[in-house]
């Protein structure tokens, strides 16, 4: 009799991974995967050294004498750094460390949801945040976006909806800064306009601000949670990051800013016995000294990467793929015309060597997004951006007639 493990599972699972890793794309658009030549890695492998030299033995603790929120003197450079860039004015011990951000969703979510709650977020969406949303059991709700973002009228139409129905808001989600995956920049008025809302109603809203660093156009506003700062009372705003989009996504690190009544819970539900600690050692040595510098260098690279995206965009696509000239980040939200789908044009693509995120799953809404796709242009190098355009145009061409071509002949 042959025993099939399975057979144990759980019900209520997320879909099973559909097969093993074997390696990524070629023409690699897809994920928050940083450019190769950007990673320090001297400055890291010197960071490292000199961190380990100075408090390996204190490898012996968990938490490197610093407490389960995680490495203190990587807690108080960033603080220090969200109160310079980002006008937050917590000190070290309102963050605790995460293994990335999505750590950080996710002890949010256990928290503060229970199922059948109501979540908030934008219509288009980081695809993680609705995939836990979803595993969560409850109902996120998506606001209308233009330009600028959140559509605030829409919010506080769906909070009142929502109270009515006697079943009121969790929490607002929201990627303000450089948002995932449309890039737009939540305006200050619209900032503090969230805020009135969240106070009007008593929900919570949660900042992920993750790609906030990576703005190269315009003025950083001032975060959400900075405002909420100026506030009286303890904030309703939980306030998340992460260097994997600015360093590397392999680091894992992230951090949770909240007071102390959020973080305290929150360490009684985070079950890794703290974050790894090697990454957090290297990041305080590195930091202080060098993650400005980076940063504007990644600027520099990412807008040179985005300028030649639209470029083969423009010249393989032409009017067919609408977007918005991004101010950060490290992709772009296309709309191409609605006779394609894009889930069957990701499907067809893959096997062509080329990886990109289809938008019906990157939202509230799939059967509105379902011609849209996010296009990542951080980690392949140019000549690959336009190679893998133009190989994608022609795709595109031969299964839905976009774009048009002059005569029958694709390129």
């Amino acid at each position: 009799m042959n025993f099939e493990i399975n057979n144990l599972f759980r019900e209520g699972l997320p879909a099973p991974v559909a097969a093993r890793f074997s390696g990524y794309p070629k023409y690699n658009f897809v994920g928050g995967h940083n450019d190769n030549d950007g990673i320090p890695i001297d400055d890291f492998i010197a960071a490292m050294t000199r961190s380990l030299q100075a408090e390996g033995k204190n490898l012996a603790t968990y938490g490197l004498l610093s407490g389960f929120q995680g490495y203190l003197p990587l807690r108080e450079h960033i603080a220090e750094r969200l109160g310079r860039t980002a006008g937050m004015k917590d000190g070290a011990e309102n963050i605790l460390m995460t293994s990335g951000s999505l750590q950080a969703l996710e002890l949010v979510n256990d928290l503060l949801l229970a199922p059948g709650d109501v979540v908030i977020a934008e219509e288009a969406c980081y695809v993680g945040s609705l995939g836990r949303f979803a595993r969560s059991g409850v109902t996120c709700r998506g606001v209308r976006m233009d330009e600028h973002g959140m559509d605030m009228d829409h919010l506080a139409d769906i909070l009142s909806e929502q109270k009515i129905a006697g079943n009121p808001v969790k929490f607002i989600y929201t990627i303000p800064t450089v948002q995932n995956p449309t890039a737009t920049v939540l305006p200050a008025e619209r900032r503090t306009r969230m805020l009135e809302l969240a106070a009007q109603y008593d929900c919570a809203i949660l900042e992920d601000d993750c790609y906030a660093d990576l703005l190269w156009e315009g003025e950083r506003p001032p975060a959400i949670r900075a405002l909420d700062n100026a506030r009286e009372g303890e904030g309703c705003v939980i306030y998340c990051g992460s260097y994997s989009k600015t360093l590397a996504p392999a680091l894992r690190v992230g951090y949770i800013v909240a007071d102390w009544p959020v973080l305290s819970q929150m360490l009684s539900l985070k079950t890794d016995s703290g974050s790894p600690a090697l990454e957090q050692l290297m990041l305080a040595e590195y930091c202080p000294a060098h993650f400005d510098d980076h940063v504007e260098k990644m600027k520099k690279v990412l807008k040179d990467k985005c300028d030649t995206m639209i470029s083969a965009l423009e010249e393989n696509f032409g009017a067919s793929a609408e977007f918005t000239r991004p101010k950060g980040g490290i992709f772009l939200w296309i709309n191409l015309p609605e006779n394609v789908d894009t889930v069957r044009l990701a499907e067809i693509a893959a096997k062509d060597g080329i990886g990109l995120n289809p938008g019906s799953i990157w939202s509230t809404n799939a059967e509105k997004n379902r011609s849209r796709f996010r296009i990542c242009f951080g980690h392949p190098d140019q000549g690959t951006i336009r190679e893998g355009v133009a190989k994608l145009a022609d795709i595109c061409h031969q299964e839905f007639g976009i774009p048009l071509r002059s005569g029958n002949t694709a390129r």
